[in-house]
């Protein structure tokens, strides 16, 4: 495929994804440690399984993906907007073997963490993760994967968190996150 032809995939492939956005919630516990909330997802659809913050595509009647991050916030997990603070708006993400594109928002929880209400037809679980664990050698692993449609196995890095693995989208955000809090107090 001639250079040009390529360039027009490509930009094909970019309009063609459907917007997104998730919320990092982040929190101070009473030890003083920074925790990040995650879900991991129900056995069905495109990311099933998966590890991820609580988000999803954009609707029509979100005026901004930030809106959309705060009502999936709210709708997956039960965190009301008013008790977040959004601290940044983070490196949008591609996921070209999905079609999301995902603006991901980092937002500190206002006070102590809500009691979690989880939308059971679409999350399995709720963990809040302390980020000093993921920093840990033995957290941060390399593996080569060959999943469907890639025609050929590609090195996967992930951290483990207990017994899952979070990994493509979810952990490009989470290095953004690290990046931000080097230069950021939360």
């Amino acid at each position: 495929m001639s250079r040009e032809g390529r360039q027009v995939t490509s930009l094909r492939a970019a309009l063609s994804l459907v917007d997104s956005a998730v919320l990092a919630p982040i929190y101070r516990d009473p030890r003083g440690r920074l925790r990040l909330v995650f879900i991991r997802r129900g056995p069905h659809g495109i990311h099933g399984g998966q590890i991820a913050f609580p988000g999803g595509r954009r609707e029509p009647e979100d005026p901004d993906l930030l809106a959309t991050a705060l009502r999936e916030a709210e709708e997956e997990v039960g965190l009301e907007p008013g008790r977040v603070e959004i601290l940044a708006a983070l490196p949008v993400i591609e996921t070209m073997a999905t079609g999301f594109r995902v603006a991901p928002f980092l937002g500190r929880l206002n006070g102590a963490p809500p009691t979690w209400r989880r939308q059971e037809t679409e999350i399995d679980e709720i963990l809040e993760e302390p980020l000093e664990d993921l920093t840990r050698p033995d957290a941060h692993a390399v593996e080569y994967w060959q999943l469907p449609g890639w025609p050929a196995p590609r090195e996967i890095p992930f951290y483990r968190i207990g017994p899952y693995k979070l990994w493509g989208a979810t952990y490009r955000i989470v290095e953004s996150i690290r990046d931000y809090l080097e230069t950021h107090d939360v």
